[in-house]
């Protein structure tokens, strides 16, 4: 495929995505380019390394932006430490140069991501006709999350 195909691709694919999907590729894109980081990191190509590093931190920082708390203050409290800790790790490992610190936010990233899949597997069970509700997602005993950010 070509990069104009490529590109073409994801601009279709972020431009259909639900919110929900949105997220999830969000939670992708910042465990790819943190991934890649390391790889690079490993191979002594700090440059490629810090460009990849840069675009994970650009994408916690999206995460951040996008909690809503008005729908839930204490959880966007809670999501935005940890958001900004995962930032904090990778900013470090950029400067430090240091795989160690990329393996710390990696695995909270990998584990936010299987958590976000588990929601939205949930509450598509949870609504009728399997969808998930554009913006927010029931989860159970009537407690709501916020699936925009």
């Amino acid at each position: 495929m070509s990069h104009d195909a490529q590109g073409e691709y994801l601009r279709n694919a972020v431009m259909t995505a639900t919110p929900e999907q949105l997220q999830m590729m969000l939670y992708d894109g910042a465990i790819r380019f943190a991934r890649q980081a390391r790889e690079t990191m490993e191979k002594g190509d700090i440059e490629t390394s810090c460009e990849k590093l840069l675009r994970a931190q650009n994408i916690v920082l999206e995460l951040e932006n996008g909690l809503r708390p008005e729908v839930n203050p204490e959880l966007c409290r809670q999501l935005s430490g940890l958001y900004t800790f995962i930032y904090n790790r990778l900013v470090d490992a950029n400067m430090k140069r240091d795989v160690a610190l990329v393996d710390e936010a990696l695995s909270i990233l990998e584990h936010q991501r299987e958590t976000w899949r588990l929601l939205m597997d949930r509450a598509r069970e949870a609504v009728p006709g399997g969808g998930v509700q554009s913006g927010i997602a029931a989860v159970g005993n009537g407690e709501t999350l916020s699936v925009e950010g």
